[in-house]
């Protein structure tokens, strides 16, 4: 064999074996990756179905290599499939794909990241503008107000009334009796509509049953008020309703919130 040919299959043995340890590593590091005792822990979990635990140990292992594109794949279909947070559901989608760029199931991963899109744009609904909502909207403002007007009327006259002496009161309506007896006549009630179109009846309005609270939850970091309401069971607007002034898009991580009955 003359030099030059010596020299030039030297050269593409040499480029050859560059090609090849070049792509040696990534699969090493992947292995090594799925190797990482964190990482071997949370697949053990998945395999229980303890999802929150199997959450915790590859949170671990992405802290031992926050490069771990495994741990973040795992993550991601947990969140998506198991514990219904869309939000981290597709950061971890994201962080995925910028590890793995030649993942095999890449096309996947951009479906379900947009169905994670998808999802929390449904979780959060506009207010109704056109005008004949607009109107209804101020209408019910107004009953609110007249509602209110009203309790208070009722709670001044019955603040006015004397104690009744040996009758102790065992409900509302003996209250209201006996109150009637000793003043001849409670005060006239306005005809107040409690619904757009309606008429009520002359009687003091009382407000509609609230579900019992059952317990509260401290917000904690990445949480939503949507993943709230559905770790125990409950509609977001139930989740509202037990916790008035509450703004969804401005929860503190450490707020407590009040948890009704499902």
């Amino acid at each position: 064999m003359s030099f030059g040919n010596r020299f030039w299959f030297g050269l593409f043995a040499l480029w050859l074996g560059i090609a090849l340890s070049g792509c040696l590593p990534s699969d090493q590091d992947q292995s090594d990756e799925e190797k990482e005792p964190h990482f071997v822990l949370g697949k053990s979990r998945i395999n229980t179905m303890d999802y929150q635990g199997a959450v915790e140990a590859f949170e671990e292992s992405l802290e031992v290599n926050p490069h771990s594109a495994a741990a973040h794949f795992e993550l991601g279909w947990l969140y998506d499939e198991k514990e219904s947070d869309p939000a981290a559901a597709i950061y971890h989608y994201q962080q995925y794909l910028k590890f793995n760029p030649g993942a095999g199931n890449t096309e996947v991963i951009k479906q379900r990241i947009e169905s994670c899109k998808q999802e929390l744009a449904a979780d959060v609904l506009p207010l109704p503008s056109t005008p004949a909502a607009q109107k209804q909207i101020t209408q019910l403002i107004e009953q609110n107000q007249q509602l209110q007007d009203e309790v208070n009327k009722w709670r001044a006259y019955f603040a006015s009334q004397p104690a009744a002496k040996n009758q102790p009161a065992t409900d509302s309506n003996s209250v209201i009796t006996q109150s009637s007896v000793n003043s001849g006549s409670p005060p006239p009630v306005p005809n107040v509509s409690l619904m757009a179109g309606g008429s009520s009846p002359n009687h003091p309005v009382s407000s509609a049953p609230t579900k019992p609270i059952l317990g509260t939850h401290t917000v904690v970091a990445g949480e939503t008020a949507v993943r709230i309401a559905r770790r125990y069971g409950i509609t977001l607007n139930a989740l509202l309703a037990a916790n008035p002034g509450l703004e969804p898009r401005r929860m503190r991580v450490g707020q407590v919130l009040n948890i009704p009955s499902s």
